[in-house]
Parts: C-alpha cells; sequence; structure tokens
C-alpha cells in the first residue's frame, strides 16, 4: 500500500490549485468583456465608493464588492449626472458601458484588475472542497476531488468572471461544510460559525436563499437517525435541534442587515421607494407589492427592503424565464431537458464516465437493509446527495434556461462523492488482487481528463465534450454562456488586423462594446437588416443571435425566429473563439 505524509499531499493540493489559477489568468487575459460583467463591475464600483445600490439589485453585494475594491485604488470616472445613473430604474448596462468604455477610463485595466478578486474565490473553493474530502475519506480522495475541479473546464471558464456563479458554488459547498459539522457537533461555536457563513451566502446570491429548506430537510433527517443517549429522544431531540436551526438563520440574516446598511447609506431613500414601486410593479404576484412597500419607506428596515427586492426579482425572472436558444428551438419558456443534456455535453465525458462507475458500485455495495445504519455512519455523504437532488428539481422546473453555470452549486459535491467512491474501488481491487488492471485504467482516464480541459485553451468557456465533437460543435445544441458570452470580441479585431479587413458589419452578442475594440472598423448590423445591405462585405455574427436566428419558435414564442436563414447559404470564411461567425457575403 502506497502511503503519503501529510506534507507531500499538502504540496500537491497547492500545486493543483496554483495551476489552476494559472491556467484561468492565462486564458483571461485574451476575453473581453463578457454580458453579465457590464452589469456587475460598475454595480459593485458604485456599492463601493458611492454606497449606493441603485444599480444591479437583482443579485447581493459582496462579490461585486470584492471585484471593485482593486478599482478603489485607481483614479477612476463615475459620471453620476450621467442619465442612467441619475434617472433611470436599475440603468446597470448603460452605466456599464459609460463607465468602463465611454468615461475616459482604461477598459482593459478595469476589466483585468475587477476578475482577480474573482480566481481567489476559485481557490477558496477548492482549499474547502480538499478539506471535506480528505476528512470524509482521507487524503487520496481529497487529491482526486481536487484534480477534478482544477482542471474543470466550466470552473476555469467562469472562475475567471465578475460573476455570481462560481461565488454561489462556493457559498453553497462552504455552507453545507460548516451546516453539516454543527449537526454532527452541535457546539456553540460550531453554531455561530454555521449561522456567520450562511449569512455571508445570502450576501452572494439570492438562489443560496434554497439553503434554508435544504438544511431543513438535512436537519430533519438528522433527527431520525442522530442517537438518542446523546441528543435526546422524540420532542426532546425535535426542539433542541429547531431552535438552534432557528438561532442559526436569525445569525445569518441579522448579517445581511448591517451590509445592506452601508450599500444604502448614500442611496436617497426617495429614489429607493420610487425605484422599488417600479420594479415591484411588474411583479405577477401582487400582494408581496404592500409588505415590501412597508420595509422599504421604513428608514430603519430599508436596507431589508433592499434585500427582499433583489430576492423577488430573482424569483420572478425564475418564472419568466430568458429567450434561450437549445436544440434547434427558441423560446423562453425553458425545457424540462435543458440541463440534463446540457450537463452531459458540457461536462468532460470522463467525468460521466467516473459517475457511472462510481454509481454502479455504490449500487452493488447498496443494501436496503442497512440504510438507516449508512445515514448515521455516512450522514455528510447522503446530505451532498439531497442537496444535489434539490438544487437540480429547481434548475429543472425553472425557466431560466441559458447556461450550465447556473448548476455549478452542485460540481463541488459531484468531485467530492464520486472520490469518495472511487477510493473504496481502490480498496475493493487491492483486496481482489485486481489492483494493477484498474490502477492502469483510472490512469489512463485521469490522462484522458486532463488532456480534454488542457486541449480547448484558452476558449475555455466554450468547452464541449466527445459525445458532440467538442466545441466546434457546441452551437449547433446552446448558445449564451455556454459558449457566447461575448467574449471574442478582441480576437475579433486581431484576425482583422491579420487579414487586413478595413470594414466588417457587426452583430454583436456579449458585454462589450465593439466601437472600442474595433475602431473604425466596425459597422452596426442586426439581425433584421435586409441581407441586400450586407452584399460584397464581411459580416460577423455572434453565435447566439446567428442561431436565434434559424431556429423553430416554441411554446408560444411569437417574435421572428427566422432572420438569418439566408446565411445557410453562406460558409463562414472563419469562426472566432467558437463564437463570431465570419462570413463574406457576395
Amino acid at each position: 500500500m502506497i502511503t503519503y505524509s501529510k506534507k507531500f499531499v499538502n504540496i500537491i493540493a497547492v500545486f493543483l490549485l496554483l495551476f489552476m489559477l494559472a491556467v484561468a489568468f492565462l486564458s483571461m487575459k485574451g476575453d473581453s468583456l463578457t454580458m453579465d460583467e457590464l452589469a456587475h463591475i460598475p454595480a459593485g464600483y458604485g456599492y463601493m465608493h458611492e454606497k449606493d445600490y441603485r444599480l444591479n439589485p437583482e443579485h447581493p453585494p459582496l462579490l461585486k464588492d470584492l471585484a471593485a475594491i482593486p478599482l478603489l485604488f485607481m483614479d477612476l470616472k463615475f459620471d453620476k449626472e450621467f442619465g442612467a445613473w441619475k434617472n433611470e430604474v436599475n440603468g446597470q448596462w448603460d452605466m456599464g458601458a459609460n463607465f468602463i468604455f465611454h468615461s475616459g477610463n482604461n477598459p482593459e485595466k478595469i476589466i483585468f484588475w475587477a476578475r482577480i478578486p474573482m480566481l481567489v474565490i476559485l481557490i477558496i473553493l477548492g482549499f474547502y472542497m480538499f478539506k471535506w474530502a480528505k476528512e470524509l475519506f482521507g487524503p487520496k480522495a481529497a487529491l482526486l476531488s481536487l484534480f477534478l475541479f482544477s482542471f474543470s473546464p466550466a470552473f476555469i471558464a467562469h472562475g475567471r468572471l465578475v460573476t455570481t456563479d462560481v461565488g454561489a458554488a462556493a457559498a453553497f459547498f462552504i455552507a453545507a461544510y460548516y451546516f453539516v459539522k454543527w449537526l454532527q457537533l452541535p457546539t456553540k461555536k460550531n453554531l455561530i460559525i454555521a449561522g456567520i457563513v450562511f449569512g455571508i451566502a445570502q450576501l452572494i446570491k439570492f438562489s443560496l436563499f434554497l439553503l434554508v429548506p435544504t438544511f431543513g430537510l438535512f436537519l430533519i433527517i438528522w433527527i431520525i437517525v442522530a442517537p438518542a443517549k446523546k441528543y435526546g429522544a422524540g420532542k426532546q431531540k425535535f426542539w433542541h435541534y429547531l431552535g438552534k436551526f432557528i438561532l442559526i438563520l436569525i445569525i445569518g440574516y441579522l448579517l445581511v442587515y448591517p451590509v445592506y446598511l452601508f450599500h444604502v447609506a448614500n442611496y436617497p431613500h426617495e429614489k429607493q421607494i420610487s425605484d422599488t414601486e417600479f420594479i415591484a410593479s411588474q411583479f405577477p404576484f401582487k400582494p408581496i407589492y404592500k409588505p415590501l412597500m412597508t420595509i422599504t419607506k421604513n428608514s430603519i428596515l430599508r436596507p431589508y427592503g433592499q434585500y427582499f427586492l433583489g430576492l423577488l426579482m430573482v424569483f420572478q425572472r425564475a418564472t419568466g424565464g430568458n429567450t434561450t436558444f437549445f436544440l434547434g428551438e427558441v423560446t423562453n419558456k425553458g425545457w424540462p431537458t435543458y440541463f440534463p443534456i446540457v450537463y452531459a455535453i458540457k461536462e468532460p465525458l470522463i467525468l460521466h464516465i467516473l459517475t457511472i462507475i462510481a454509481l454502479l458500485f455504490l449500487a452493488w455495495r447498496f443494501s436496503a437493509k442497512n440504510f438507516v445504519r449508512s445515514l448515521k455512519n455516512n450522514f455528510p455523504e447522503w446530505a451532498m446527495l439531497v442537496f444535489v437532488g434539490i438544487y437540480w428539481i429547481f434548475s429543472i422546473r425553472s425557466n431560466l434556461n441559458i447556461g450550465i453555470r447556473h448548476i455549478l452549486p452542485t460540481f463541488p459535491f459531484v468531485y467530492v462523492l464520486i472520490s469518495g467512491q472511487i477510493k473504496r474501488i481502490f480498496e475493493y481491487m487491492r483486496e481482489k488482487k485486481m489492483l494493477g488492471i484498474w490502477a492502469l485504467t483510472f490512469g489512463f482516464l485521469m490522462l484522458w481528463y486532463a488532456f480534454s480541459s488542457l486541449s480547448i485553451f484558452p476558449y475555455y468557456l466554450t468547452y464541449f465534450n466527445e459525445i458532440v465533437g467538442g466545441a466546434k460543435n457546441g452551437y449547433l445544441y446552446v448558445v449564451d454562456s455556454n459558449l457566447d458570452w461575448g467574449q471574442d470580441l478582441k480576437r475579433l479585431n486581431n484576425w482583422l488586423d491579420e487579414q487586413g479587413i478595413k470594414k466588417i458589419k457587426v452583430d454583436y452578442f456579449g458585454g462589450s462594446d465593439p466601437n472600442y475594440y474595433l475602431g473604425n472598423k466596425f459597422e452596426p448590423w442586426h439581425g433584421d437588416y435586409d441581407p441586400k445591405n450586407a452584399k460584397n462585405s464581411w459580416l460577423a455574427v455572434s453565435a447566439t443571435f446567428l442561431q436565434q436566428g434559424r431556429a423553430v419558435a416554441t411554446k408560444g414564442w411569437d417574435r421572428p425566429t427566422d432572420f438569418y436563414l439566408w446565411l445557410d447559404d453562406y460558409k463562414p470564411m472563419t469562426i472566432i473563439g467558437h463564437s463570431i461567425f465570419v462570413y463574406y457575403i457576395k
């Protein structure tokens, strides 16, 4: 049996994290500003520099705050007289364009430094994955889970961007870790830590409100299986844990208050009220309007008014959906098969193979007779499975189908659970004296996994696995943040310079400003323009608009979806970064 010293294991773990950090850092430098970053960066700067929460209320402030911290040390111009800030309700997109591209600031410097704190979140998540996996399964499984994470195309892609998705994954995982730790060892210290981490999670993404029902279910399961002699029995055990659980929630939401209080300090109360009235008037569920306005109008409770406004905006958007292309169709209502299929084609094939192996081994060793004993002895593993199941149910039922990034919070749990089962398979193979064959097979799978990830460098956002033939075919299945989020505008300009092309019509989907990157070469184009006007000229179309313009409308979608069918008669001269299709129209 091969044994590893604690020092050696830690060195390998640090190396994996540093490798991931280097890959993410080097690959992000070629990416232009993506869609959501256009809103998040100016919002964060407005929070930290102005203490004003009028921009981007549908996301909590913490990650945007972190992105803004490096910007506070730069001499930046932030035009508070600009209409999008002064007069509009949540004018995040226009304010973002003005702040980053049109105020005399250096866009590249802003984008670069705002992304650096996001890399720190990525490393923190990796650290906690390693920590929990090591506590549950030992150092070898911990290294395997960290390996799967460090080479994950999805985490490398989104961990470099000023968005909330990787932060949400980290918050879900770390909050679950401390909550389960409190359940198993309910000390005052663990309770306070669990409450604080829960509160931090609520300040990262509103979807983390799912922690409340998830933790509630964890609590019920633990009450059933926890040893009675230690925690009491029956009602005594129930009330013991329920009271402490409520205290955890109270600690968390008490933490929300001072953070939001800071962020609305210079947000004029009258504007907060009028902004909230405008946004809340559009909510389909009217009974929430009056209590929300009552809280917002109260000078003491107004921080909670801003928090609940954002929470309700997220629920509304999840119900209302977003225009999405999927498997040749387009709608805003969503598909129940969306996330299962996207997960199947966007995650590395080797991860799916390892998942199948782990599930088959688990099913073979599972005994219904010993289920309760398994819950007691392996509660953290079952808690992870419960979390993954709950999150997937909510995701599948949601109409917001715009990217694999929305199910990222389940991935760390999957990596840890797979690693635990693989470790047990190694132990079983050793007992059966079949370790050599299994070790060679497993080593081959790990090399394939690493190669699959490295081969897409630096285009991690566009990763698709071998099932669909890789990134070059991804646009046939899904677009938006799965493939095309506006990240390749700089690369388009580089290609134009290499080819000596002086003018190009561009229909661009993303957060960047084509005028900034392309200069005089840029001519605006939209899908509803007459194709005759493109004759004898170059045309670049983002994959998102291209596919939405040659799809089949479904589920009541009544907007045009055939405006780019005419491009079927042309073959792209090149495809920039898998996301921007460039044609020459004769």
